[in-house]
């Protein structure tokens, strides 16, 4: 038996945008299907059922679609998590207001672009974000894959799919499993790290998601987690809808260099000076600005 209900969001919104905000729909657990433009997750739930949870989008909404029978605890919490990975509640009113005036930027209102999907745990996020390091994305997808596939929990009807592991999970095993089963190379011992603090206590992560909590005190805190440098830390205070900081790599070197230097080399405080004016927004700015002119050479 099926169980389907349905989420409100805040407008203007698209579930294809926020599919497409990024890679992380290519990583397991996550999947899509672009020709129903559906989204679809395997989640741990905290009664420890293990289930996929289809979200497609319906009229001033989401539709949810789980397997169940569920329990009403059980729905509460899938609708916690859905709301976070796709941002249903974000207000981005401002963000809108400001990118009115930008041509680089005016698609994003009438997209219903501004939302960045993201996992429903943190840990599963700095994980990934640590997982893009120093690597091609082909090897994060492999290392990703490699962590699903020897330690996430099975889904019951299709034992082959499974759950992004919990800290629990990867704190019970050893650096040198975690180096020949995932093949995570130095980011091994980082990940190991992570996950017994976090499983232990002593990191309470999803308290990062307060918003109280000022973004210099939080990316300091990020900072703080092994293998976590100023380009994570950056990518991840996106993640947490803060956009304080530009998480600054080859690639945003490349875009800001042929989009205002002729293509000459460039450091980061150039991009840093490209998006200053956007103050609190200028992640945001950047992460949805119309690079797609370059596209094809990423």
């Amino acid at each position: 038996m099926s169980m389907n209900w349905t989420l409100p969001v805040r407008p203007p919104f698209s579930l294809p945008a926020v599919i497409r905000s990024h890679g992380w729909v290519q990583l397991a657990p996550f999947a899509s299907d672009d020709e129903q433009q559906t989204l679809s997750y395997i989640s741990e739930l905290d009664s420890g059922r293990v289930v996929e949870i289809q979200i497609s989008e319906t009229g001033g909404g989401v539709n949810i679609s789980v397997e169940g029978p569920l329990e009403e605890r059980e729905m509460v919490d899938v609708s916690d998590r859905v709301k976070w990975m796709i941002g249903l509640d974000q207000d981005l009113a401002e963000f809108y207001a400001r990118a009115r005036g930008e041509p680089k930027l005016a698609h994003v209102e009438e997209q219903g672009r501004g939302r960045i999907l993201r996992s429903p745990s943190l840990f599963e996020d700095i994980v990934k974000t640590v997982l893009t390091t120093n690597t091609a994305w082909s090897g994060t997808v492999r290392m990703v894959g490699a962590l699903v596939s020897h330690f996430g929990a099975p889904l019951a009807n299709d034992p082959s799919r499974r759950t992004f592991p919990s800290p629990e999970r990867v704190a019970v095993s050893d650096e040198g499993t975690l180096r020949a089963q995932a093949r995570l190379g130095y980011r091994a011992s980082y990940i190991l790290s992570l996950a017994r603090s976090v499983a232990s206590g002593a990191l309470d992560l999803e308290g990062f998601k307060n918003p109280e909590i000022g973004t210099p005190e939080l990316r300091k805190q990020l900072l703080a987690i092994k293998g976590v440098g100023d380009y994570a830390a950056a990518n991840l205070l996106v993640l947490l809808g803060r956009y304080d900081f530009l998480p600054v790599d080859s690639w945003a070197l490349k875009c800001v260099s042929h989009e205002w230097h002729d293509g000459q080399p460039i450091g980061r405080a150039e991009v840093e000076a490209a998006f200053e004016a956007w103050g609190a927004f200028k992640g945001l700015a950047y992460w949805f600005w119309d690079w797609s002119y370059l596209s094809d050479e990423r």
